[in-house]
């Protein structure tokens, strides 16, 4: 009961969608970039707008389960004074998280501009997405693809499959050499 109608809601809330729904959207997006458009994005500033995305978050969020905790209500236009520090500190936090999801966006927009041309299995995965064409054909396969292990069965995987960085093509010329 003490925790209802306080800041502990808004902040479990925002916790949970931005965590579970934003930041997994984000992580997808960078994942199947390469494979959507044909462009490897920078690794290093995915990364690097990660970090700012993650701090940003929690500092923005956390201080607002601390403050809920603490019985600060929600729907007040104004409030104590004891609840300033963490106030600013949710607000740095959300600055934070802008910075992040502004990194993340300019990563993403340059790999358009110039990105290199993305290999067919840029992270090495044995997923069955990884077997067409990057960027995919309209029906995704020219012709339907033989499924010989599971998605997950990476031990039985070729290193052909788990290549990064080379086409088929490319592999098959240096085996003829």
């Amino acid at each position: 009961m003490h925790l209802t109608d306080t800041y502990f809601v808004v902040a479990h809330f925002h916790y949970v969608m931005m965590g579970g729904t934003v930041i997994g959207f984000i992580g997808g997006l960078l994942y199947w970039w390469p494979k959507m458009t044909g462009k490897m994005h920078d690794e290093v500033k995915a990364k690097i707008g990660f970090v700012f995305v993650f701090i940003g978050f929690n500092v923005t969020f956390i201080s607002q389960f601390i403050m809920g905790s603490r019985g600060m209500p929600r729907r007040y236009y104004d409030y104590l004074p004891q609840y300033e520090p963490f106030h600013r500190a949710s607000t740095i936090g959300s600055w934070i998280l802008a910075i992040g999801l502004f990194i993340t966006g300019y990563t993403l927009l340059e790999a358009l501009w110039r990105g290199k041309k993305a290999p067919r299995n840029p992270w090495g995965s044995a997923g069955y997405e990884w077997l067409t064409d990057t960027p995919p054909c309209l029906a995704n396969f020219h012709e339907t693809p033989i499924f010989t292990r599971g998605p997950y069965d990476y031990h039985l995987a070729t290193p052909e499959e788990l290549s990064t960085g080379e086409d088929e093509l490319s592999a098959a010329d240096k085996k003829g050499s």
